[in-house]
């Protein structure tokens, strides 16, 4: 049997997996375990959900596969910096970096970084050791909750060096150094990148005196060695002291996230110079923490990747605070915490499906700290966390997944925080008006014209409003509960009953053609595979809609046996792929285990058996995919001891079979053994009599566009016979009329429908607008667009319906690696004194203005005369999403064809974060006049 108080020497480790703040990571196996297929983990030093995590970076130049800071494949070093964020998609941290190095001093990081083999690697909870190559230096790592310890041991004698490098990974707005004395300086650092105002302080203590011997500043005036201040937005320093053979320097840093006083506060958590002592400490405090859930097994792999995934969903959300409780807001005013403890890193479209399910079995205490964090920054930041980065919200993803953390922890009876303030808190978040929910809220579902990742996000507003509902009916607020369990049926409006299909709707009709497998901006890292599943809040009433439990069963099977691979964007995140399911991404983690609510366990057991076996694995890439924060490794944890929370917020766990045997929790002073009576939990839904209404699915509108020329068709798609359409045109003092057969559209029009059940229950009312074109021209692209940025097809680019800034609503035609070339086909010769295209760029997602536009004209479509060309004048490196007219005017010609030429932008230059791919160029409408 392995021992609990040996559990920190069984995991394995990555050096890419943290928190905010300083912490140890424990041993745990091997030394590097699990970077996924994708995205590293740090690896270094860290304490169990604390304030930093001290660890190698391998990566400095933002790459997606490098977010942490570390990839195993990587084989040299640029220093240690004491934060780092655990598997995610967008890069950051990586501050106050510190690098050992000898002999004369280089601030360059190419000369002060080294080589290094994983054969003289060693990271465990609370510890990491390295050996640089190019120096001979053996590093050791541990920490405590905001101090991060280094012992640096040189193999010869000589001038030693310690590189502090404040423009270290991401952009420095303003760095500061002050030299205390010859032992002791004090940082500060306010930069740039996902989170794009974070601040950090940070004291610095050397055990020997050290002296400033080269500096890299640009501030005003040049920077001289005998300053004893320095600041600038490029600031690098070496400190220097002579070395014999086999001697060492040892260095402290404490970090706070308000004040260089709070960095002094909170270096009090490290006294003296004890090395051992500290990395003693942190192993047991990660031995405390793993011994929360017993698995009694003398397989030691299975031991190991178990307790190397319960101790990576510890390592984030963070400690955020100084050890006084000052911490920095939403508002970046300092605030106290009192009575709970101010935590960071909340990547809540990830964790709320089984990370924060599984703290609520063994971390209560910082469940009610989490919700209390959510809610001091509602308070200070206007509304909960989306996706929280150092008090920064960086409003990644989709959903406000908060309220689900918080409705799960009041039916589990959890205390600690006030359930009134987390409910107005939650119904607050749901009823603003951006990212589509204006339009949610008026219709019941978002199309692609109100806003990209539409299903996505129509769906999880969905839960997220049943979770609302929840808490108002444990609060006894009827209306509420009604108006949200309204709310909580809105997957109804996008589930198609032909192709048993969630399906992206435009214009009030379907979006066609339609590709379940197909990965476009209509969904969030996914495709409708993926999606059609998420109903946790209403799984009879998505059975129902498949058509009862045998055709639900078959389209289930049907997933997991479909070809596995995806059509339209290629989508980094989609992996772990058992036909459509994809377990390297969390919208499918909880796929397996509808088929528990059809009777067929043993078809979930089998499955998950599977990828625990096949997807969680002792090696370097050891994950199927990225951690994000610790969702990955949740699901692992909480499926391994037979538990899954299907629908955080019901108060149920789902059981399976016992991948292992007699688990206990160590919770509380209690051992619970783990079992399908589980019975930790209060269950605090009272019994109210309240009651909703079912809602009435919205109509679909069937035509051939949203342009036409002469005149259009308008119909139902699918038309359900028990229920009547009624309409009306262009509403202006008309009412609405029972619908008999297809209306013709001569003109530009509005429609308004809803479906009614002749009994007076209606559904929302829906609109369309088609439009005539504004004339006959028609147009012969010569590229080929990509076919997820098609705008409809060719005649998109001719219909006078102008695309917005937000190009992911599908109104914008894309061309990549290529220049766009056209002819418009006027149809007669005409007099032409002006030619217009429209152009987007957002150069962070690839798309750059073209370089220039040629215009043309002919009266053959054979011999074309230039009349025009405009050149760029936006450059590539503006971050902001600008829309540019390429306006022409020239003399009047007659012709009757017209050519545009746009040329491409090229590969990404080295600046950009893609360099080296081929640029995009996006453009909407071409005017004649």
């Amino acid at each position: 049997m392995i021992k609990l108080q040996n559990l920190h020497a069984l995991l394995i480790f990555t050096v890419a997996d943290s928190h905010f703040g300083i912490f140890t990571t424990f041993p745990v196996c091997e030394p590097v375990y699990r970077y996924g297929r994708s995205r590293a983990y740090f690896s270094g030093s860290d304490i169990a959900v604390r304030n930093g995590q001290l660890s190698p970076d391998t990566r400095i130049d933002g790459s997606w596969d490098g977010c942490s800071g570390y990839h195993y494949s990587d084989s040299v070093i640029y220093g240690f910096s004491h934060t780092h964020l655990s598997g995610t998609g967008v890069s950051d941290y990586g501050d106050i970096m510190l690098m050992p190095t000898m002999d004369e001093p280089n601030l360059d990081k190419t000369a002060y970084s080294s080589s290094f083999s994983h054969d003289n690697e060693k990271a465990s909870a609370g510890f990491y050791s390295v050996v640089l190559d190019k120096f001979g230096i053996d590093v050791k790592l541990t920490a405590s909750t905001r101090v991060g310890f280094h012992e640096y041991t040189f193999t010869k004698s000589g001038q030693a060096n310690i590189i502090l490098d404040l423009n270290h990974r991401d952009q420095l707005l303003m760095g500061e150094v002050r030299i205390i004395d010859s032992k002791t300086i004090e940082v500060y650092r306010n930069s740039s990148a996902w989170a794009q105002n974070q601040k950090i302080f940070a004291r610095i203590e050397f055990d020997r005196p050290m002296k400033a011997t080269k500096v890299n500043n640009n501030a005003f005036a040049p920077a001289k060695l005998t300053d004893t201040f320095f600041a600038g937005s490029l600031l690098s320093i070496a400190f220097s002291s002579e070395v014999k053979k086999g001697e060492t320097i040892k260095v402290k840093v404490a970090l706070s996230p308000t004040s260089v006083e709070g960095a002094v506060k909170n270096m009090s958590e490290i006294k003296g110079w004890d090395f051992k002592k500290i990395k003693a400490d942190a192993e047991k405090a990660w031995n405390d923490q793993l011994s929360k859930i017993e698995i009694p097994t003398s397989d030691k792999q299975k031991a190991t990747i178990f307790y190397s995934a319960l101790y990576h969903t510890m390592i984030q959300p963070n400690i955020a605070q100084d050890i006084d409780g000052n911490y920095r807001g939403r508002d970046d005013k300092i605030h106290e915490a009192k009575d709970f403890d101010y935590y960071s890193v909340f990547s809540l479209w990830d964790t709320f499906r089984a990370a924060h399910p599984l703290y609520t079995l063994i971390e209560k205490k910082r469940t009610a700290d989490f919700i209390n964090t959510f809610l001091a920054q509602y308070e200070q930041g206007g509304r909960l966390p989306v996706w929280e980065l150092a008090s920064n919200e960086t409003d990644c993803m989709i959903g406000y997944h908060s309220v689900s953390v918080m409705a799960d922890a009041m039916v589990k009876g959890i205390e600690g925080f006030d359930y009134e303030k987390a409910f107005e808190a939650a119904k607050h978040s749901a009823m603003l008006d951006h990212l589509g929910l204006d339009a949610y809220k008026k219709r019941g579902f978002i199309s692609i014209d109100d806003e990209h990742e539409s299903v996505s996000k129509t769906l999880e507003y969905a839960y997220d409003d049943w979770c609302i509902a929840q808490m108002a009916y444990m609060l006894n607020k009827p209306d509420d509960y009604r108006y949200f369990m309204k709310r909580s049926q809105s997957w109804k409006n996008l589930f198609d009953p032909e192709t048993k299909h969630m399906r992206p709707k435009k214009n009030g009709g379907w979006d066609k053609p339609f590709d379940p497998r197909e990965v476009n901006n209509n969904f969030t890292e996914g495709n409708s595979w993926q999606y059609s599943f998420f109903v946790p809040q209403d799984i009879e009433g998505m059975i129902a809609a498949y058509g009862g439990k045998d055709a639900f069963e078959a389209k289930l099977d049907q997933m997991f046996s479909e070809p596995s691979a995806t059509t339209g964007r290629e989508q980094v995140d989609i992996t772990g792929l058992i036909g459509q399911y994809a377990h390297g991404n969390e919208p499918s983690h909880h796929m397996v285990y509808l088929y528990n609510y059809i009777g067929k366990p043993e078809k979930a057991n089998e499955k998950v058996r599977f990828i625990l076996d096949n997807f969680y694995k002792n090696a370097p890439d050891g994950l199927i995919g990225n951690e994000d924060c610790g969702q990955m490794s949740a699901w692992y944890v909480l499926s391994s001891i037979g538990l899954y929370d299907v629908t955080p917020g019901s108060g149920k766990w789902d059981w399976t079979g016992l991948y292992f045997k007699n688990v206990k929790l160590n919770v509380d002073g209690k051992i619970i053994p783990v079992s399908n009576q589980l019975d930790y939990f209060r269950n605090q839904r009272p019994e109210r009599q309240l009651v909703y209404d079912t809602i009435i699915a919205v109509p679909a509108i069937e035509s051939s566009g949203k342009s036409f020329k002469d005149r259009t068709l308008i119909s139902f798609s699918s038309p359900d016979p028990a229920m009547e359409y009624e309409y009306r045109i262009n509403s202006h003092n008309s009412y609405f009329r029972i619908f008999f057969k297809p209306l013709e559209i001569l003109k530009t029009s509005e429609i308004e429908f809803y479906a009614s059940d002749r009994n007076g229950k209606v559904s929302d009312t829906v609109s369309a607008t088609f439009y005539k074109k504004p004339n006959d021209f028609s147009i012969d692209i010569k590229s080929k667009y990509n076919p997820q940025y098609h705008a409809g097809g060719p005649d998109g680019l001719l219909d006078g319906i102008l695309g917005s800034e937000n190009w992911r609503k599908g109104d914008w035609q894309g061309y990549q690696g290529q220049d766009f070339e056209a002819v418009v086909d006027l149809k007669k010769s005409l007099e032409i004194s002006s030619v217009d295209a429209r152009f987007l760029q957002d150069s962070r997602a690839w798309i750059v203005m073209p370089t220039s536009v040629d215009y043309f004209v002919s009266d053959d479509n054979v011999d074309f005369r230039l009349v025009k060309t405009i050149k760029n004048t936006i450059d590539a490196k503006n971050p902001d999403v600008q829309i540019k007219d390429f306006a022409a005017e020239f003399p009047s010609a007659q012709a009757r064809y017209v050519k545009i030429i746009a040329k491409n932008f090229g590969k990404l230059p080295e600046w950009h974060q893609g360099s080296g791919g081929e640029a995009f160029i996006f453009i909407d409408e071409i005017t004649i006049k």
